[in-house]
């Protein structure tokens, strides 16, 4: 959430910069709750004045009695009422401004690239080089189902389409990607955290799920909103809140991971990536998360990504990083940076992680603050995530990166210890 004073002291500076992100964001209704509640505080406080006169007015009088201790009481009581009624219009309006707060996106960091679509995103490195195959490769949904580790078929018996068995190695081979993935990122500090699965609605608007992406989450129905629960779409949404309505007194940076289920309803993306792991309603995620100060957040962001693609290198899986343009940004992020690994199969690089710098927006719609020393002020902090990585789409790049003619797949020799020594998929 953006920052009212800011944006009313600064109107025409945030709507350039939220211009940046693309057309569809109007202000206007912030600029005129902003007025409406500037000239109701100024009301509210020029009657408030006139009550503290009166009040000492009565004093005066209440000696005397009569008639003008009587008007006095009657004008004091008329103010009192003018005030509260004053009161309960600002309120509303406060509440009417939060609410589209809540829908506004972040602003652009000046360092994120211009741009409209994902076709002006800036390609920052590349590291290793595209298998050289001697033979037309397959995607990896073909591979995977000639090797009877996939089976969609059944899945979609089960659950429905995009929902996918893994079974015998394609199992063990998702589950040692967990574990390998978590292994090098405690390695390296990270906190392994195990959270729940469903969430309510305070934790979905503290990350910016919620209100404007309500359509893509899995919700339980119940009777009372406040009973709802929502079914995470990644870890991110309960590692972020679990520091929700807290003062952090411990050092920072704090840096989690955390390996759980997402689910998505893919809500808008019909018919596209139908086939295969690419895009599906339940997948699983190593996440990073971490709280950080507001001066240290973009050298962590270097950081945290750095920490993602040492996951791919030592998987020794070719791919690139690329800076979102500020018309692909997500909505709650200032900066990103998308892992893309290069699939064989599709001839195409496709994003296995997304690394983010949210700057103080979620802290503000959740309320994480760290004191910088004792006795001194809380401030915002400043969260930041990413995927370490998302587990199917490794598989994905295993399986087109490493496939052989014969329809084989070597396993990298960092996951082989995870596998039992098992060198290769056959």
């Amino acid at each position: 959430m953006l920052d009212l004073k800011y944006v009313l002291s600064n109107f025409d500076e945030v709507a350039a910069r939220l211009g940046r992100r693309g057309g569809g964001i109007d202000l206007e209704p912030i600029r005129r709750l902003g007025e409406e509640r500037r000239a109701l505080l100024q009301e509210t406080e020029s009657l408030r004045q006139q009550q503290n006169a009166a009040n000492e007015q009565m004093k005066a009088l209440a000696k005397q009695g009569g008639e003008a201790l009587a008007a006095a009481r009657s004008e004091l009581k008329e103010l009192s009422g003018r005030i509260k009624a004053q009161d309960e219009k600002l309120k509303a309006i406060e509440g009417e401004l939060q609410k589209a707060l809540l829908y506004l996106p972040n602003l652009p960091a000046d360092s994120t690239p211009d741009g409209r679509s994902e076709e002006d995103n800036v390609v920052v490195r590349t590291w290793g080089e595209k298998p050289s195959l001697d033979f037309a490769p397959k995607t990896h949904d073909e591979i995977g189902t000639a090797l009877g580790i996939f089976d969609f078929d059944r899945a979609a018996k089960i659950s429905g389409a995009r929902f996918a068995v893994l079974r015998g190695l394609g199992a063990r081979l998702e589950r040692a990607l967990a574990a390998f993935m978590l292994d090098v990122h405690t390695s390296r500090g990270y906190v392994e955290v195990l959270p729940p699965y469903l969430v309510n609605r305070e934790s979905m608007t503290g990350t910016g799920q919620l209100p404007k992406f309500e359509e893509d989450a899995f919700k339980t129905r119940e009777e009372e909103e406040k009973d709802e629960k929502f079914l995470i779409p990644t870890a991110e949404v309960p590692v972020t809140n679990l520091h929700r309505d807290e003062i952090i007194e411990e050092p920072l940076p704090i840096r989690y991971t955390a390996w759980t289920p997402c689910f998505r309803r893919e809500a808008g993306s019909y018919g596209r990536d139908t086939r295969g792991l690419i895009r599906q309603h339940q997948f699983h995620k190593v996440e990073l998360v971490k709280f950080v100060t507001p001066e240290s957040s973009y050298d962590e962001l270097e950081s945290l990504t750095r920490d993602a693609e040492e996951i791919l290198q030592r998987l020794g899986l070719h791919y690139r990083v690329v800076a979102l343009c500020a018309g692909d940004l997500g909505f709650g992020a200032a900066k990103t940076y998308d892992l893309e690994v290069w699939l064989p199969g599709q001839g195409a690089y496709r994003e296995i992680s997304s690394c983010s710098n949210f700057e103080d927006f979620q802290a503000r719609r959740a309320q994480i603050r760290y004191r910088p020393a004792k006795g001194e002020k809380p401030r915002l902090v400043h969260t930041l995530n990413g995927s370490g990585l998302a587990i199917g789409r490794t598989v994905v790049a295993i399986l087109e990166q490493y496939q052989r003619a014969d329809g084989s797949v070597a396993v990298p020799e960092a996951l082989q210890p995870y596998l039992g020594g098992v060198k290769e998929l056959r």
